[in-house]
């Protein structure tokens, strides 16, 4: 059994490790920056006080959006990535472990959360119940119950949040919403996003090898190995059970195959492209769900596999279907060729159109079919008449553009 390190953070009740999850509060992010948005005072010039926790990899990438603030503490369960940080910011307070970070909470006003999914909740929720300002990496949280508790704890706290899915800031995503919602397909009554990383449980060492995966397993090693200098294996596991360090497990992203560290390629990638339309549609909780693909393991997410969001209607919105394949599943009309077979993409399926996107460009289809847009509807605010306008549907990799 790996070792207990529970310990008090300030007000909040020192608690087990393993039992943390039982009182965790989680704060949700919902802002568009791919990197730490920062919030400024009154006074322009100041800077923010912020603590990093997790530093190497993504919170390295994060680390260096945010340098222009006063980085005032580092937190990494990897000594060597804890090391590299504190060589550019030798005046910030060194931890490997997070909950100490928060003895110290008088000496930040933000904190930025880039630790391996499972432990996600469990750096967010004491800083949100301090009352600091969090950004959390994608995806907030390692489960359902986790993100529920995230929107209890955040509406107490009055603090800005946020989660990293950057695509949102991209001229892309932002243009398609704006078509699917002015009506330029008509009704929406099904969506399908794919993706074509085929990581995970794999029937096969040659499947895995013709689909690049960066590590075969399809079983939890009997075996253990050394654990690499300097990380701290049993501050990594955090919440979860015990196991010895192997290396299928570290470093990342090999660890988000296994379930108890994260959920396979459907919450690493999947928190990008579904949310393209769930922002499009209006989107909440679905009543259904339901899924396909290999039998379950009980250990680790599959390589390959698709499941189906049903929704009811939202206001004047109707029932939407919402489908998401990847690996070697893709969608039926994709399979036919009746529209570009992108290895990546997202589908809107209208009653007079569809529209594909990816992250950069979209395609309304079928292409070359001229619809009549009011641009009032794109951009009601700056406009002041009615003024129609007709175009043949084309692509476009940031903004469908009038007719001259």
């Amino acid at each position: 059994m790996a070792a207990d390190h529970s310990k008090s953070v300030n007000t909040a009740p020192s608690v087990n490790r393993r039992a943390f999850l039982k009182t965790a509060a989680i704060a949700a992010g919902t802002t568009t920056f791919g990197a730490p948005a920062i919030l400024r005072g009154q006074n322009l010039n100041n800077k923010l006080n912020i603590a990093i926790i997790g530093s190497g990899g993504r919170g390295g990438s994060n680390l260096r959006s945010v340098s222009s603030e006063n980085i005032v503490a580092l937190c990494d369960v990897n000594q060597n990535n804890l090391n590299r940080a504190a060589a550019k910011h030798p005046k910030a307070r060194k931890s490997v472990d997070f909950r100490k970070v928060f003895d110290h909470a008088n000496e930040f006003d933000a904190v930025v959360v880039s630790t391996c999914e499972h432990t996600h909740a469990f750096a967010t929720m004491p800083a949100l119940q301090l009352g600091k300002h969090v950004y959390c990496e994608k995806p907030l949280t390692h489960g359902v119950w986790e993100a529920r508790k995230i929107r209890e704890e955040a509406a107490k706290a009055k603090v800005a949040t946020e989660r990293g899915i950057q695509i949102r800031a991209l001229d892309t995503y932002r243009r398609v919403v704006e078509l699917v919602q002015s009506g330029v397909i008509g009704s929406v009554r099904e969506a399908h996003v794919w993706v074509s990383r085929a990581w995970g449980w794999q029937p096969s060492e040659e499947e895995s090898k013709k689909h690049r995966d960066i590590v075969f397993v399809q079983d939890r090693p009997k075996e253990s190995q050394p654990v690499p200098a300097g990380l701290d294996w049993d501050l990594w596991l955090g919440p979860a059970p015990a196991r010895p360090f192997h290396g299928v497990y570290f470093p990342g992203p090999k660890w988000y195959r296994w379930w108890d560290f994260g959920n396979g390629t459907m919450s690493d990638l999947g928190s990008h492209w579904v949310d393209l339309p769930f922002w499009a549609l209006k989107l909440k909780a679905p009543l259904s769900i339901e899924a396909q693909g290999p039998s379950p393991h009980p250990e680790i997410a599959p390589a390959s596999m698709q499941a189906t969001y049903e929704y009811g209607a939202r206001g004047e919105l109707p029932p939407v279907q919402v489908s998401w394949y990847q690996g070697t599943n893709k969608p039926t009309i994709w399979q036919e060729g009746k529209i570009p077979k992108w290895g990546n993409g997202v589908l809107f399926v209208g009653d007079k159109g569809m529209i594909l996107s990816d992250y950069n460009k979209h395609v309304l289809l079928p292409e070359g079919q001229v619809v009549t847009l009011h641009l009032c509807d794109l951009d009601a605010k700056s406009c002041n008449a009615k003024a129609a306008t007709s175009a043949p549907l084309a692509t476009t990799r940031s903004s469908v553009a009038p007719a001259p």
